[in-house]
């Protein structure tokens, strides 16, 4: 739970008191890799923060291909946010990459917290604000720029991302071959 306090605390500071609230609501969930945290049509009532490990969030489109909409890491927040902020059944899949430590959030005990401590709407609200500036990130680089280009974007903002995910999952994320995904891989090592 000091992960947990720290990382609000980059944001927001807390008495011992509101962190034993916070401490209260959350709990601690194990995933192993491959398991699916969240399956299309599941109820979502939870935001996962992550202790430890590696998730990716995806659809299947009804050609039964895998869209990956982000990858998420330590220190990170994921969820399928439109169903949990409906409080409604999923549209997307949360699946672990790696062996995945998660402090759980239920949508109660997170309108709870917001109420109890007013300053932690704040917190929510910057780490909203960096979710939705990553998103508007990724949609402008599908639109417009080239794979290799994605490629580079990703390995400079996110370069130890890279060496966790496998090839072939990177791939897919860029829209490329496994064997384009290799060029750029030689080509970037060269540089």
């Amino acid at each position: 739970m000091n992960i947990l306090r720290n990382h609000i605390e980059k944001i927001i500071t807390l008495t011992d008191e509101e962190f034993e609230l916070i401490d209260s609501c959350f709990h601690s969930k194990k995933y192993r890799k491959k398991d699916l945290v969240i399956k299309e049509t599941d109820f979502v009532s939870q935001v996962y923060f992550i202790v430890s490990g590696l998730m990716k969030l995806y659809i299947i489109d009804r050609d039964a291909k895998q869209h990956i909409i982000s990858f998420s890491m330590e220190d990170w927040w994921e969820t399928d946010y439109m169903a949990f902020y409906t409080e409604s059944k999923a549209t997307q899949f949360l699946q672990c990459l790696e062996d995945t430590e998660v402090l759980c959030l239920s949508f109660s005990d997170y309108q709870k917290l917001n109420e109890a401590i007013p300053k932690l709407e704040h917190f929510f609200l910057k780490k909203a604000i960096g979710g939705h500036i990553a998103n508007q990130k990724r949609i402008l680089s599908l639109l417009t720029l080239t794979a290799k280009e994605k490629y580079e974007q990703l390995l400079h903002s996110y370069p130890s991302l890279l060496q966790r995910i496998p090839k072939t999952v990177l791939a897919n994320y860029l829209g490329v071959s496994r064997e384009t995904l290799s060029r750029f891989f030689v080509e970037s090592k060269k540089m």
